[in-house]
């Protein structure tokens, strides 16, 4: 069903007919998938705010949506958002044309942070933060006023790792983005149905695609970022062992409370003896004391 070319949303048309990028397209449809009903993202008749950047995630973060929806596997009724946050030589015309001629119902906001960022960041800083706090309260308001219960991210796989790693490394912390979360006000979801599917299949899958990308030069041109230092990191560990972010985002499903030092998450104060949680072996391998 999914490489009938007479049956397929506009965003696929077009899509190469090689056997290699059908299984892409296929594996990518398919996380998403499970990701979203793993998670409970689906309220029926919801209507959704999926934000777009031009970059390559955000691209197939629409398309996905929109074939789910297509097929009758995704009932709520999806907005496309572009926050035009006035960057020098941003090309404006690029997603309203996308989207127009794709039929993709979209909303355009133009914001002019980039101007605020310039203002309060000191010289040498990182943009991201503030940039990224801007960003999302615009959005967050901008579904409130078209009625949305959602705001869709297109972050992926990767992206969850490094957060995680610089929350590791800087923050001190055990922490990542959350697949499904509630916003602080309580009165909006933050989804992230590209939870499972890897940044190298997202490039891929755009690149065949050919949509028309669009750089992040704010952010991208900034060279020692926290995030780019963990990426390097993350492709040396997959070069000496190819699958091994694979199983690093395993690892981020299968937390055991007991075997870490929170004493918030688990009673270490009350434990007693003849507990299974107290037992001297994990996944087969001894503990050490």
């Amino acid at each position: 069903m999914l490489d009938d070319a007479d049956d397929i949303h506009a965003l696929f048309a077009g899509a190469p007919k090689t056997t290699e990028f059908r299984k892409l397209r296929k594996r990518i449809v398919r996380q998403t998938r499970e990701a979203i009903d793993q998670y409970g993202m689906i309220e029926k008749g919801a209507r959704w705010l999926v934000c777009l950047s031009g970059g390559k995630d955000s691209y197939t973060l629409l398309a996905v949506l929109h074939e789910l929806q297509w097929r009758g596997l995704l009932p709520v009724d999806i907005l496309a958002c572009n926050l035009d946050q006035g960057q020098p030589g941003f090309p404006a015309t690029v997603l309203p044309e996308f989207l127009e001629k794709m039929g993709v119902p979209h909303r355009i906001e133009y914001q002019d942070t980039y101007s605020v960022v310039m203002d309060k960041v000191p010289e040498g800083r990182t943009f991201c933060a503030l940039c990224s706090r801007l960003r999302r309260g615009n959005l967050y308001r901008i579904a409130r006023e078209e009625g949305c219960s959602a705001v869709v991210l297109g972050h992926h796989r990767d992206d969850i790792l490094e957060t995680f790693f610089m929350n590791l490394f800087h923050g001190g912390r055990l922490a990542t983005m959350p697949p499904k979360l509630v916003n602080e006000e309580g009165d909006l979801f933050v989804y992230r149905p590209l939870s499972f599917v890897a940044e190298a299949d997202c490039e891929k899958f755009a690149t065949g695609m050919n949509y028309p990308i669009i750089p992040c030069d704010l952010c991208g041109s900034q060279d020692g970022l926290q995030r780019q230092q963990v990426k390097q990191i993350l492709d040396g560990w997959e070069a000496n062992r190819p699958g091994r972010r694979q199983v690093m985002f395993r690892s981020l499903m299968n937390a055991r409370p007991s075997h870490l030092l929170d004493p918030k998450l688990f009673d270490f104060a009350g434990l007693a003896l003849g507990e299974k949680s107290a037992d001297l072996f994990t996944d087969g391998l001894p503990k050490l004391r």
